[in-house]
């Protein structure tokens, strides 16, 4: 089954996520640290997870199977999600995939070793209307695909 879960509390294209997933029919769940507002419709739903470190990513990367698109811009997140046969889409609209997660964890690791230095490394770029928009089109996108690719599996003969 094809499902989204989305770690909520700091993404910046939620509406973006329920426009696309009601058009395709499929469920979200919204992961958060605190209560979120989402529209009320019987494929949107939250958990609210406790405070704790990690709580939502735990929560996320328990439930991710091969049906499951997970939206979120936390690289350790998107790397235990791909391990588990996920799609990882970042706000951004760039997907994350097994052959660039760890590039994109050394980064992470190099950016972290600076600012632990003392250097000022700044920190990601202002999210863009062309950010939003990539982000629709991968979505879109990516949900033709594994919607496809359920079919053909449902109508192969055992």
């Amino acid at each position: 089954m094809i499902q989204i879960l989305v770690d909520a509390d700091a993404c910046p294209v939620k509406d973006e996520i329920y426009k696309v997933a009601l058009r395709h029919d499929v469920p979200v769940m919204v992961v958060s640290n605190s209560p979120i507002r989402i529209p009320t419709h019987p494929l949107i739903s939250r958990t609210v997870v406790g405070d704790g470190f990690d709580a939502a990513d735990d929560w996320i990367a328990e439930r991710v199977t091969d049906g499951t698109i997970v939206i979120t811009a936390d690289i350790l997140l998107a790397d235990r999600s791909l391990k588990m046969s996920g799609v990882v889409i970042a706000p951004t609209g760039k997907p994350f995939t097994t052959a660039s997660i760890g590039n994109a964890i050394a980064v992470r690791a190099i950016m972290a070793d600076l600012r632990a230095g003392g250097d000022n490394v700044g920190g990601p770029a202002a999210f863009s209307k062309a950010d939003r928009s990539r982000f629709l089109s991968t979505l879109d996108e990516t949900l033709v695909r594994l919607i496809r690719t359920q079919r053909r599996v449902a109508q192969q003969p055992l």
